[in-house]
């Protein structure tokens, strides 16, 4: 459940080269949001809900894993695109009109050094397909057809077989990576639609590819090391995903060491308290997840970490509670995850490298954990 904030755009962000200040129709249609679709469950079909969904406010493709070198030496890393409705300008003409905003978010933990290094990049799109014939590494699109978000040289594409490959050049960070499925497709909630609070208009739908195999290239500081490991993909959309009381989630997606697929999440007040929760547990040679009820899923923080720039404070250690386990322990591989978005997205958030353990301590499986709403209340 990657973090959005699309009304952050008001701040001086260059596009382009352009400043988004400078363009007085876009910051209008930022703050006149349209009324929420409400979205009903559905039958989904593949390969065309990979694609872009552009009637839906918001949408994301979220890559993340861990991988290590020849060496043995461990890394996280994590890739997101999201696509982001401009309510004010569906109606506008001309191929120039700003209907959809892309961005990109890319980091890498390199647990050796203690340290997470990321990008970001952010872009205007039309919502039309892109233009044929157009070299690779060029252009602004989301495709309906399939998975295909690029941004310039910045891209995730699903190929036929249904390997994941993206490719970040970025200025801290590179990631060049395949991410094959050996599992199928796990749809979360009720077959794909997924209750994100006690109001019907709070859903997404909402599909995951745990278990996926992955081979390719990391680079930091110009040092490339080829790597292999396991990987995680969420895509979701929704027209509204926040209750009004709700600040901000906490989330897992784990891979466990077996083959078994959690996860599992939390929408929270500024008291701690809970709104809404869920997930699902998959076991390896099951086709079928078991979704949690909102009542069935606890976080419960067991050690905090506080950011020395944003001074927010994040817990790092969990004790989670779901029907798939007595009892799991969420323990961060390294604390200093947090992530600056401020030129994209504009929010603030902690995102990283986890390790799951069972109650007894046995470790069970690596993955990432999220955690929103810490540094300031997350708008979508």
């Amino acid at each position: 459940m990657p973090p959005h904030h699309p009304n952050a755009l008001r701040r001086h962000v260059l596009i382009g080269g352009t400043s988004l200040l400078a363009a007085p129709w876009l910051a209008h249609a930022l703050s006149a949001p349209a009324p929420a679709l409400l979205l009903r469950p559905r039958t989904l079909v593949f390969p065309q809900d990979h694609g872009t969904h552009n009637e839906t406010r918001t949408e994301w493709w979220y890559l993340t894993g861990h991988a290590q070198d020849g060496a043995g030496r461990t890394f996280g890393f994590q890739v997101t695109f999201f696509r982001s409705r401009v309510d004010g300008t569906q109606t506008l003409p001309g191929r120039l009109a700003a209907r959809q905003l892309l961005f990109a978010h890319a980091a890498i933990t390199d647990v050796r050094a203690g340290k997470l290094w990321h990008d970001q990049r952010i872009a205007r799109w039309n919502g039309e397909p892109p233009t044929p014939g157009l070299p690779s590494g060029r252009g602004v699109f989301a495709s309906a057809q399939d998975t295909h978000v690029q941004l310039r040289d910045w891209f995730i594409q699903r190929q036929p077989r249904g390997a994941y490959t993206t490719r970040i050049s970025g200025d801290t960070v590179g990631i060049n990576i395949s991410a094959a499925p050996t599992q199928p497709l796990l749809l979360q909630g009720d077959n794909g639609f997924s209750r994100k609070g006690p109001d019907p208009e709070q859903a997404s739908f909402y599909v995951t590819q745990p278990q996926l195999a992955v081979q390719g290239q990391l680079t930091l500081g110009g040092q490339r090391f080829e790597v292999q490991g396991t990987a995680w993909l969420d895509h979701e959309w929704s027209e509204a995903l926040l209750h009004p009381d709700a600040v901000g989630w906490d989330w897992i997606g784990m891979n466990l060491f077996n083959g078994d697929s959690l996860t599992a999440f939390r929408l929270r007040r500024a008291d701690g308290s809970q709104v809404w929760a869920g997930g699902s547990f998959r076991p390896a040679q099951s086709l079928q997840a078991q979704p949690f009820a909102p009542d069935a899923v606890a976080f419960t923080p067991l050690r905090f970490w506080s950011s020395p720039r944003t001074r927010a404070r994040y817990p790092v250690e969990w004790r989670v509670s779901t029907p798939s386990a007595a009892l799991y322990t969420v323990k961060a591989v390294i604390d200093p995850q947090e992530l600056d978005s401020s030129q994209s997205t504009g929010t603030v958030y902690w995102e990283g490298l986890s390790d799951l353990f069972e109650a007894q301590g046995k470790h069970v499986g690596r993955g990432y954990l999220e955690m929103t709403g810490y540094a300031q209340r997350l708008v979508l």
